[in-house]
């Protein structure tokens, strides 16, 4: 962590700049001519830009979060924290760095100012927070959302900011994200931190791909046109930008902000690394909000005021993404349940044929491990060492089950009080997949003793040919994304 005395303040008669500096020169080219001209052309800074970072019990981060912003070469206008509901000492350690800063930077002498506001008991929580710093915010020309935990390069906001300056139709752009392994301690913890770093990779890697449009831009580091939001706020009849009836409240406003004509993008350059959950229990939670929150944006009339939109552009990945975790999710109880029922009556022949669709698989999660910017021995395990994707796989879909279940029960819970609980170590929900898969399992197996050995063989007569053309399928949409072209970008 860098020392708080580096960024103390040197003069108290300016808190917010007077105009600009030199913008930034560009060294690479591995990406797009189209972006690359944009950074080249751009010359003068003439927006402003207010930072919001809400902030529930970030006593470990925030420190290095709000030296991360002052340490920017473009540094924001002015910086608010807004802290809710917190038990912790996050107030006291974010206040040390309130005041008026004055910095050097690359781009010449900047000014901006720390704001510390503890908005106490808060029931609309992150979403209320949000809300409340827009309000402080809403006369500059961008919005930046920072999470607490969320620690930017250097050049995130500079290369943001140009790239909104440069387009008035972009309503919002994120930055590319992913998780600091280095700190991570435990087996479980490194474990799972590397699946996460290869699930932000994918997920980087598809939206650069698809134009670089962003489905969701996420409150880990976003910047936003306060025009744009203004406009999402209008057609919706809303007093704010986000609303407290959604689980996922960035996926919903960059739905609004879409619909109302601008564009949603993720930048090629900037970075940011992200707090990632260590525990089972703190990614399940995490993991069946998100995927619950999308099914509520997808599936027509469902809570509160927020309609669904099936057929939104922004949604049709997240139909994709559960589609793709639906055949997953097939594809392994059915082989795993027709090759025990092979076992069992000697009606099992390897054919090598079925090693294809585990090296393809390999070969992909290799690929994706490789187009990482900061890939290192662990990434490449991971990917070819086949079990711990596996395994990882298998946590994922225990998610996808969940969260649908969840929601076709419609039982009316509280998954931000539930992620907050399985933070803290609480809660055992995330074991209630495998139970249910070990019932199922003996369940079968008690059926399959009862039938009849020609039933028996009428089953695997169908079923093996059924999984088998769902293998082939999946295999050739795993090797057409082997295969296709990155175009030099790096997530």
């Amino acid at each position: 962590m860098t020392d708080a005395r580096s960024f103390a303040p040197q003069t108290r008669a300016l808190a917010y700049p007077a105009g600009g500096a030199a913008g930034p020169v560009v060294e690479e080219h591995a990406f797009p001519d189209d972006f690359a001209s944009v950074l080249e052309h751009s010359t003068v800074h003439r927006s402003t830009i207010g930072c919001i970072i809400p902030a529930y019990n970030e006593e470990e981060s925030i420190a290095d979060v709000i030296e991360a912003l002052l340490g920017q070469t473009r540094v924001p206008d002015v910086i608010h924290v807004v802290v809710n509901n917190t038990s912790d000492a996050t107030v006291k350690i974010a206040s040390d760095y309130s005041g008026p800063h004055e910095i050097h930077t690359d781009l010449g002498e900047q000014f901006t100012e720390v704001f510390v506001h503890d908005i106490g008991k808060n029931p609309d929580k992150k979403v209320g927070a949000l809300n409340y710093g827009y309000s402080l915010v809403e006369g500059y020309d961008y919005l930046l959302g920072v999470d607490g935990d969320t620690i930017a390069d250097s050049k995130a906001v500079e290369y943001l900011e140009t790239e909104a300056v440069s387009d008035s139709r972009i309503g919002g752009i994120s930055a590319i994200y992913t998780i600091d392994d280095k700190p991570i301690k435990g087996l479980i913890a490194r474990f799972l931190t590397a699946g996460q770093r290869t699930q932000f990779a994918a997920f980087n890697l598809q939206n650069l791909l698809r134009g670089r449009n962003m489905a969701v831009l996420g409150g880990q580091f976003s910047i936003f046109s306060t025009n744009a939001l203004r406009e999402a706020m209008k057609q919706n009849h809303q007093v704010t930008p986000w609303v407290k009836d959604s689980e996922v409240e960035d996926s919903l406003l960059s739905l609004q902000i879409k619909s109302a004509g601008y564009l949603t993008k993720i930048s090629p350059y900037a970075r940011a690394n992200v707090g990632g959950m260590t525990t089972l229990s703190g990614y399940d939670a995490q993991q069946v909000k998100w995927t619950y929150g999308a099914i509520e944006l997808m599936w027509p009339g469902q809570r509160g005021d927020t309609k669904g939109q099936p057929f939104h552009p922004n949604l049709r990945l997240r139909w994709f993404e559960n589609f793709g975790m639906l055949t997953n999710l097939f594809v392994r109880v059915a082989f795993l349940t027709l090759l025990a029922g092979s076992l069992s009556i000697n009606a099992f022949v390897f054919s090598p044929l079925w090693l294809i669709p585990p090296v393809v698989a390999m070969l992909l999660n290799l690929r994706i491990a490789r187009t990482m910017a900061a890939v290192n021995r662990t990434d490449v395990l991971f990917a070819i060492l086949f079990f711990p994707a596996e395994i990882f796989m298998w946590i994922r879909i225990s998610h996808f089950v969940r969260s649908w279940t969840r929601f076709l029960s419609r039982k009316k819970v509280d998954n931000w009080a539930m992620q907050a609980k399985a933070e803290r170590g609480g809660g055992l929900g995330h074991w209630a997949p495998m139970v249910v898969l070990i019932g199922v399992a003996i369940a079968l197996a008690v059926i399959w003793v009862l039938v009849g050995p020609v039933v028996q063989s009428s089953i695997l007569w169908i079923g093996w040919p059924i999984v088998g053309v769902v293998t082939v399928l999946q295999t050739l949409l795993m090797f057409s994304k082997l295969v296709r072209r990155h175009h030099g970008f790096k997530v």
